[in-house]
């Protein structure tokens, strides 16, 4: 499964994003982690949540992107959720159509069972059509 939290910059999908990971950490089974580009959070993450900078892998274009997803889930069997703070920029998306990158995720999240929750600056109007049924929370 693939969520979105779609907003504009300062409209509080980080915190959203956090009060969620937070809550889902105390009824998880498996491993989660918490995609972010700084380690800026790390004392509002429950310590049973894995947090990864992204900055530290050196990622150009959103194939390094996708790759480093598969590479997650490879080296963690029992990876379960994974949220994604500041999506567009992390994936190389700036300015550019989400749905391809967002439909390769799927595809990941269907293989291996894995959820992934994306907070994304995007406005809902932005939002491609085949991708608003993805969205669980817009602010």
């Amino acid at each position: 499964m693939v969520q979105l939290i779609i907003g504009n910059k300062g409209k509080g999908k980080t915190k959203c994003l956090l009060d969620k990971v937070n809550a889902e950490v105390k009824t998880a089974m498996g491993s989660i982690c918490y995609v972010d580009r700084s380690t800026q959070h790390m004392y509002e993450l429950n310590n049973r949540i894995r947090l990864i900078n992204i900055s530290d892998y050196m990622i150009e274009n959103t194939d390094q992107f996708l790759g480093f997803i598969s590479g997650m889930v490879a080296q963690d069997h029992d990876l379960e959720q994974v949220y994604f703070d500041g999506f567009l920029d992390m994936a190389c998306l700036q300015g550019q159509d989400i749905t391809p990158a967002i439909r390769k995720i799927q595809k990941i999240s269907d293989a291996f069972d894995v959820n992934f929750i994306v907070s994304a600056s995007l406005d809902e109007h932005e939002v491609p059509e085949e991708l608003k049924e993805l969205i669980a929370v817009a602010l």
